[in-house]
């Protein structure tokens, strides 16, 4: 059985649209929840390095930051201690804010986007908080897909580890 036909089963799974910026949660044909989103703005691509979207199918491989107050700062995978605000950008102008939530995703299709340079776990990509503004409608990521801190939320508790997630261009 094939990935898509697992997702035409009933199994709850994800859909990015890099052309469209969006995520929708969906279940058969029926979505069950979309937000915006910003995925690369070098667009899609699977090689390590390229800061680009990969496509295709993946998973969750970790749900990181349950619980956690929105805006929390994260690097590495962990909480700093800080609350995002417009005086800490100020103080750092042009960083890559990954707030609020991480989804960890990971490859399902080998040679695409699993094993070697092309491994989307080992990039570490994720579906990721951004302060609103950082998700306008338009490609602006280095390879993550950023929500609005708010939209995360709502959908970080909607799935678990081990969600399938299509990403298509």
């Amino acid at each position: 059985m094939t990935l898509r036909h697992q997702a035409d089963l009933g199994e709850a799974y994800l859909r990015v649209s890099i052309p469209d910026q969006i995520i929708e949660l969906r279940r058969d044909a029926e979505v069950l929840g979309s937000w915006p989103v910003s995925t690369a703005r070098n667009g899609p691509g699977e090689l390590r390095g390229s800061e680009c979207t990969p496509r295709g199918w993946h998973r969750i491989r970790a749900r990181i930051g349950q619980h956690m107050p929105s805006g929390t700062i994260f690097r590495a995978r962990r909480p700093t201690g800080e609350i995002y605000d417009e005086a800490l950008e100020q103080r750092h102008p042009g960083r890559d804010w990954i707030l609020t939530r991480i989804l960890w995703l990971g490859g399902l299709e080998p040679g695409f986007n699993r094993y070697g340079v092309v491994d989307t776990a080992w990039r570490y990509i994720y579906i990721h908080g951004s302060p609103d503004h950082g998700v306008g409608g338009t490609p602006a990521s280095h390879g993550c897909i950023r929500m609005r801190s708010a939209d995360l939320i709502a959908l970080f508790d909607g799935v678990c580890v081990g969600t399938r997630v299509l990403v298509e261009a």
